[in-house]
């Protein structure tokens, strides 16, 4: 079992992350989620890219461009946002449109990979890692749209539509068993408990263990990434508090409601009961009305 307390993910990414020196913990992370070997060339402004009175924010994002062209969207999570797909949807066409300039044709529209690593249940499945991509398959034939050899020369290295759009990485640390099958299983053990098992080969961990020690940190370092560990510890429990009492005044309110159409179903019935019986004993519908309140179309029908 790790001996070692490490720096949190978000933090790092604040802090550390951002500087080439460090880019090989980055890389890391992404060769194991992407499957492939990448290369960070630089690291580009973005919302939390500065120090400010918003360092308590539950949500941290980072961007970068690979050694392919393509900006990769990295964003940390914490509190429960039910519209988060959506703005996942908004980060990715907002930062499209950032990347092509006015004249430039749409050929030039840069690949975007949006990871998300989210603490919190989003969605209703059983998995912790889904990745979502955007592909045109036929009605009738059922096959998938490809591209043709005159596209594949103006988007070299490209062979399906999928690999143009867009491209979303879900990781719900939450749900993660704390069993590591694979190497990706490494780095979310990691996102999970801030701690890297001895045995543990993954890219990039190795040198996350020995850049983001706690210990190593810097006084001044060290105490402000403890205020922001204490910062989060309370926004959690100010969630679950007020989830919790949330419940139960919506129980109490559920019930009272309940009650009280209760109440007002058993007036009517017995209203309706009352005028039937006037009704059969030959009172006037026009004495029925003023004595209980009901229209005549309701007596008439009576």
């Amino acid at each position: 079992m790790p001996t070692r307390k490490l720096i949190s993910f978000d933090w790092a990414m604040k802090r550390l992350l951002r500087s080439k020196a460090n880019f090989g913990i980055l890389e890391g992370f992404l060769s194991e989620l992407l499957r492939e070997d990448v290369q960070i060339v630089e690291v580009l402004e973005s919302e939390s890219n500065r120090d400010t009175a918003d360092d308590r924010s539950n949500r941290l994002d980072l961007r970068v461009r690979n050694h392919r062209g393509e900006l990769v969207l990295i964003e940390v999570q914490y509190e429960r946002q039910h519209d988060y797909l959506s703005r996942m949807l908004y980060g990715s066409a907002r930062t499209l449109v950032e990347h092509l300039d006015a004249g430039q044709p749409y050929a030039d529209l840069v690949k975007v990979i949006s990871v998300n690593i989210l603490y919190f249940d989003l969605g209703h499945g059983e998995d912790y890692i889904y990745r979502g991509t955007t592909r045109f398959h036929g009605l009738h034939k059922h096959d998938e749209l490809a591209l043709s050899r005159a596209q594949r020369q103006l988007f070299p290295g490209r062979e399906r539509t999928h690999e143009l759009f867009p491209e979303y990485y879900l990781i719900k640390v939450e749900r993660f068993d704390d069993i590591a099958h694979d190497t990706l299983d490494e780095w979310v053990y990691f996102l999970k408990h801030e701690a890297i098992q001895d045995g543990f080969s993954a890219k990039g961990l190795s040198e996350a263990k020995e850049k983001l020690d706690v210990l190593k940190l810097a006084p001044a370092e060290r105490a402000a990434y403890e205020r922001w560990q204490d910062d989060l510890h309370l926004q959690a429990s100010l969630v679950a508090s007020n989830y919790g009492l949330g419940k139960i005044e919506g129980r109490e309110e559920g019930r009272e409601e309940g009650r009280q159409e209760g109440l007002e179903k058993g007036r009517e019935e017995r209203t309706l009961e009352i005028a039937r019986a006037m009704k059969a004993n030959g009172v006037a519908p026009s004495v029925i009305a003023q004595s209980t309140g009901l229209d005549h179309e309701v007596i008439a029908c009576l």
